[in-house]
């Protein structure tokens, strides 16, 4: 059963007693008190962190086309961020299913991996002209859960029974959140802290709401995506970068039991600072790994773009079937016809061009609708 050596960060309280017994945590209102101890590590973690998410930033200004790229990590989120949660789905197969050609044994993961995509870019769209809320926070948690299986968990809305992590029930859990009657008051607590000015810088301000947040565990599904979520969509809302392309999903899942464990002491020491710490850490590598990754990208583009020239009078449709394959690396002939708006000889033609030249490879063996796969570029963004 969980217990707690500090009241720093909440406190316990007992719902039940007897064999069915069981105490749940609630959180105290941020920021904590007292107040963070800014050691001389958190400062140095935190200017780290925050150059290397202005590198970050500035990458999209020298990328070709921007949106190109958002377009890749916000898939490698979905995909990544999905299967923290038990999904199958692959990046393969939410290209797949994107573009028409699903045909894997996991259609519900595959669909879930695509509410996900859909509920950040709601939410980006969304934080235009609304402030990051309870109420915006609600609307991708819809989206979200949106006919999938865990469509009957009140999609949209904060829970009204009690939900726990690990173990079977509350008694036997290894973390029971607030109970549903205190979930409305510590997320208008949380949303406060999130839009009002209290002197916490933005990244330390995201990192704290994200524990914040997975401590009170508002749904009754999707908590982690959405808390995961929630740290991107802070720093797009506090103009600490530009374009999203901040996620920490992979961070997590390459430290899961250190993730967790760093969780747990802050509710049960009111160890707010090594939770810092280990944030920062990912926020920093996460950011370095996607500068990197951007480099790599825009070489092969540039290099495969070379090669495509070459071609001479076949190099107009096969560059502009390049163009096409840096949004669907994963195509068909019939597909490529409609997105290309040309024959299909003409279509045909390109991608065979590209096939010979190494760019594309054959997948599948089909002898109709043979299927395609941009193969260097999908491993570059895996």
């Amino acid at each position: 059963m969980f217990s707690t050596r500090s009241d720093r960060a909440g406190q316990i309280i007992t719902q039940m007693s007897g064999p069915d017994g069981y105490q749940s945590f609630v959180p105290k209102p941020l920021p904590p008190e007292p107040p963070m101890d800014y050691d001389d590590e958190i400062k140095i973690l935190s200017e780290k962190a925050n150059r290397a998410l202005g590198r970050l930033d500035s990458i999209t200004s020298i990328l070709p086309n921007p949106k190109m790229f958002m377009y890749i990590y916000v898939r490698k989120e979905a995909v990544l961020s999905s299967q923290i949660e038990g999904t199958q789905a692959s990046m393969t197969d939410l290209l797949e299913f994107e573009a028409g050609l699903e045909k894997k044994s996991t259609p519900d993961d595959t669909y879930e991996v695509s509410n996900y995509t859909k509920a950040i870019y709601h939410g980006l769209d969304r934080l235009e002209t609304l402030p990051l809320s309870s109420r915006l926070l609600k609307e991708i948690h819809a989206i979200l859960l949106k006919d999938t299986r865990g469509g009957h968990k009140n999609p949209g809305e904060y829970r009204r029974s009690q939900n726990w992590i690990g173990g079977t029930k509350p008694s036997d859990a290894n973390f029971v959140p607030p109970p549903p009657h205190e979930v409305e008051r510590c997320m208008g607590a949380l949303e406060r802290f999130i839009q009002e000015d209290n002197g916490t810088p933005p990244l330390m301000k995201a990192g704290l709401a994200h524990a914040q947040f997975e401590t009170i565990h508002p749904f009754l599904d999707g908590n982690g995506r959405i808390g995961r979520l929630l740290i991107t969509f802070m720093l797009c809302h506090d103009r600490v970068i530009e374009t999203p392309l901040l996620y920490l999903s992979l961070f997590f899942m390459k430290n899961r039991s250190e993730y967790y464990e760093r969780l747990n002491a802050v509710r049960r020491d009111g160890d707010w600072e090594n939770w810092m710490k280990f944030f920062l850490t990912g926020v920093f590598e996460v950011s370095m790994e996607a500068v990197e990754k951007a480099k790599k990208i825009m070489n092969l583009l540039e290099e495969d773009r070379a090669k495509i020239t070459a071609l001479k009078k076949a190099a107009a449709s096969a560059l502009k079937l390049h163009e096409q394959l840096v949004w669907s690396p994963v195509i068909t002939v019939p597909k490529l016809t409609d997105k290309m708006n040309v024959s299909q000889p003409t279509a045909r033609s390109a991608v065979l061009n590209l096939v010979k030249l190494g760019i594309l490879t054959e997948v599948g063996g089909r002898k109709r609708d043979k299927e395609y796969i941009y193969m260097k570029y999908l491993e570059l963004i895996l």
